[in-house]
């Protein structure tokens, strides 16, 4: 089930993608005859307006529902995403590190980029040993438990929002990443209980001022003005259903201004999904509608690609089954 939020009439309208186009949600639902008399009809009468409530229907509820959705003529705006908003509204945004050879890539980039005495030690090192040079691998926490950062949901953009680069950076980055939202709550879940939780999926663009990314975790507190300026996601987000089983085998890609950049792929997690929502909920409610990031997936990040993001680049991400988040910096 692909979903998206448009404005109409002033508020925002959940529309389900059928085969014949983009159709309200509202529409669906009563075609598929659940409003009347289910015992699950509050709970499907407050989906019409509330993604994450839907993404939470049982799964043969959801599937009469997309069923009826074939039957209905596509919305007037089927073919424009030009109205679009947050596919939901999310509670929280936390950020994990779920992949090593990123850490190690962005680490080199950074040594690479703003340390040129260390930058030639590594180089060194790496010719003569064929290793990576141990300071740029992660931290040994990262080992042994997933780590992740807070971010700020409220500056949470979508696809088609343009991204303003802060006053204080002269070095901004994209980070691709597969982004996913709870839709049942957790406390001291198991992985497989966490993984259950999991309502759908959303390309997502964490982006960063490097030069600033630099000295905060050099405090030993974590990025601040670094990454709360902005995130994004796209504006459809895919039913967990469809990406859970292949989550580990996504292709994605980034082109800025329409040229090909750089290929990923989803694989070698260190984590599973499961296991990293369950090392979250530990001591702590986690509740529906919270973001989340498996952290940016392999080469999928400029610091890595040697290409960082000017005023008036458009940087568009994809991953395969979900789609593009396209943002024009200003």
């Amino acid at each position: 089930m692909k979903l998206r939020r448009i404005a109409s009439g002033g508020r925002l309208r959940i529309e389900l993608e059928a085969p014949q186009g983009w159709v309200s949600i509202t529409d669906a639902v009563a075609a598929s005859g659940l409003a009347n008399g289910s015992r699950q009809a509050l709970l499907i009468e407050r989906a019409h307006d509330d993604t994450i409530t839907l993404l939470a229907l049982p799964l043969e509820l959801r599937a009469r529902i997309e069923e009826a959705a074939r039957n209905i003529a596509p919305s007037a705006n089927a073919d424009t995403a030009a109205a679009c908003g947050l596919p939901f509204t999310p509670r929280s945004f936390r950020d994990f590190m779920l992949y090593e050879a990123h850490a190690i890539d962005a680490a080199r980039g950074f040594v690479r980029g703003f340390m040129p005495a260390a930058a030639r030690i590594a180089s060194v090192y790496e010719a003569v040993t064929r290793r990576t040079f141990p300071p740029l691998r992660p931290s040994a926490l990262w080992y042994r438990q997933p780590i992740y950062y807070m971010g700020n949901h409220l500056t949470i953009a979508t696809d088609g929002d343009d991204i303003a680069i802060p006053r204080y950076t002269n070095a901004l980055d994209y980070e691709l990443e597969l982004g996913f939202v709870l839709a049942h709550p957790l406390r001291d879940a198991t992985p497989e209980t966490a993984e259950a939780a999991i309502g759908g999926f959303v390309v997502l663009n964490d982006f960063s001022a490097r030069d600033v990314q630099l000295a905060e975790m050099r405090s030993g507190f974590g990025p601040q003005k670094a990454k709360h300026f902005a995130s994004a996601i796209s504006a459809v987000v895919v039913s967990a259903d469809e990406i859970l089983p292949r989550w580990r085998e996504l292709r994605a890609s980034v082109s800025i201004n329409g040229r090909p950049v750089t290929e990923c792929a989803t694989r070698d997690a260190r984590w599973s999904l499961g296991e990293a929502l369950a090392h979250a909920s530990a001591g702590e409610q986690l509740h529906p509608g919270e973001l989340f990031g498996t952290g940016t997936l392999p080469g999928g990040s400029g610091i890595e690609a040697g290409q960082l993001l000017t005023r008036g680049d458009t940087v568009t991400l994809t991953i395969d089954g979900i789609g593009t988040l396209s943002n024009q910096i200003t």
